[in-house]
């Protein structure tokens, strides 16, 4: 597989990446085919364990290799962590803030974001879209990274987070068209509003390569960027959301750890 990856250049690496992410989405929003309901348990343990690959990926691909980056740069390393991790985390408040969306599970009043009239399924892709950015993004500046030559950044890195987050993806694609499905949506208009949250990731994923490479001595900012905006959305909405059923909670936890292993285990192994 990294063979495979070798042979194109940065951007494309990206490309390629994402649109594998992007893939993953589409196969989760695919299940509508199969069920109109899935089993609520099922649910939250998918996202837990999405929960834990974001919080994984988020330390050993994005955070500690751009600590040790801005320490090969002469960076002060603590500096760099922080305003790049909160910047992240800024971006995403105030993306969540403006951006119209509604998150999965609720009813159209609950809908958050300035006011609009959009609709409902809308509203939930847009929710999801709004989560998909910081991933491609993450995906686009670690591709981006390896070209910098830098000894923290690996193709195998790259490619690690890569998988990790399309595993966490499948149930993203899920939380979409699932509740579309259950509404009265048809399988295939269910399904397509589904990936559709998915589409922004090789857009992200290409501007985030794009970015590092003509502005590398950033790029321990970006990393670290990536890495906050990433947490936001794990403790903004995937844990919330995972343990919204007060029964699942201890099966949810140990679904997060095993995701945070999974991804650990895969960043360590091909990193």
């Amino acid at each position: 597989m990294i063979d495979f990856f070798l042979q194109f250049n940065p951007i494309t690496q990206a490309l390629i990446a994402t649109l594998f992410t992007w893939g993953v989405t589409a196969a989760g929003a695919a299940l509508v085919f199969c069920t109109k309901t899935i089993n609520q348990k099922l649910m939250d343990s998918m996202l837990g364990f999405a929960a834990g690959v974001m919080i994984a990926a988020s330390f050993w691909s994005l955070l500690a290799p751009g600590i040790e980056m801005a320490e090969q740069l002469g960076h002060i390393p603590w500096m760099t962590a922080a305003i790049g991790f909160m910047s992240g985390g800024i971006f995403m408040r105030l993306t969540d803030k403006f951006l119209p969306h509604l998150h999965p599970g609720l009813s159209i009043d609950k809908s958050e974001g300035v006011k609009t009239s959009w609709q409902r399924s809308t509203l939930l892709v847009l929710a999801i879209t709004l989560h998909n950015i910081p991933e491609g993004l993450a995906v686009g500046v670690a591709f981006g990274a390896v070209a910098a030559n830098l000894p923290s950044a690996t193709i195998g890195g790259a490619i690690a987070l890569a998988i990790g987050i399309g595993l966490q993806n499948f149930p993203e694609g899920t939380a979409v068209s699932m509740p579309l499905r259950r509404e009265g949506m048809s399988k295939w208009k269910s399904f397509l509003m589904g990936q559709a949250s998915g589409m922004v990731e090789p857009i992200a994923g290409v501007l985030g390569a794009l970015f590092v490479l003509k502005m590398q001595h950033i790029l321990p900012y970006a990393l670290c960027f990536a890495a906050g905006a990433m947490i936001f959305v794990v403790v903004e909405e995937l844990i919330p959301e995972s343990q919204r059923e007060y029964a699942n909670i201890d099966l949810v936890t140990m679904t997060t750890m095993a995701g945070f292993s999974v991804m650990m285990i895969l960043d360590v192994a091909l990193g």
